[in-house]
Parts: C-alpha cells; sequence; structure tokens
C-alpha cells in the first residue's frame, strides 16, 4: 500500500542538455550559493553544473539547508564586494567614487536572502 512512487519528472534541463552532476552534496551547496550571488538564474545553473532544480530552488527559498547556505551567500557576497571594489580602483575620479558607492548600496541592499 504504501509503495514508492517514481519520479517521473524529466531532469532539469531536458534529456541530451542536462549533465550529470559529479559534485557532493557540500559542493553543490557552494556552487549554488556562489552562482546566486553572481545573479544567475537557477535554470542556468542546473543547465551548467547538472544540479537538480529543485535542490536549487529549495536552497534559495530557504527550505533547504538554511544555514550553511546562508552563511555561504554572505560569505560570497563579501568576496563579490571585494573583487568589484578592486576593478574600480582602475577608474579614477568622480567615476571610481560613483561606482563604489553604487557597489556598497548593492551590497547593503542584497543583505536580506
Amino acid at each position: 500500500m504504501d509503495e514508492p512512487v517514481a519520479d517521473t519528472r524529466t531532469p532539469s534541463p531536458p534529456y541530451g542538455y542536462s549533465r550529470p552532476c559529479a559534485h557532493p552534496l557540500e559542493q553543490q551547496v557552494r556552487i549554488v550559493a556562489e552562482f546566486y550571488v553572481h545573479k544567475i538564474r537557477p535554470s542556468r545553473i542546473a543547465y551548467r553544473m547538472g544540479i537538480d532544480i529543485d535542490l536549487i530552488e529549495k536552497l534559495i527559498a530557504g527550505e533547504a539547508h538554511q544555514n550553511v547556505f546562508q552563511e555561504m551567500v554572505n560569505y560570497y557576497r563579501k568576496n563579490r564586494r571585494n573583487q568589484r571594489l578592486q576593478q574600480s580602483r582602475k577608474i579614477k575620479g568622480s567615476a571610481q567614487l560613483e561606482l563604489q558607492v553604487k557597489i556598497e548600496q548593492e551590497f547593503s541592499e542584497s543583505g536580506s536572502l
């Protein structure tokens, strides 16, 4: 009576485009966090890395591995901010200041997941 139901969903992306995910769960969480910080869409993450889109959406929604994912997102946000600030130092004058203010503003706004 309580027989397990087979998963009939097709992989995301569809057959022929998907690739098997060779990463352990911990690394998948890291990858999703890094891509999420870079504003990559969940479907694109699934396509590029072979991670199940259901897992990606659950991580982003905070339904799975919430604490670990949030720590990773914060870590990668700080790294992204530092990287962008470093790149902005190549620009001189008021354009540099405006870019740095924009970077800091985006960082403070993205503080909540």
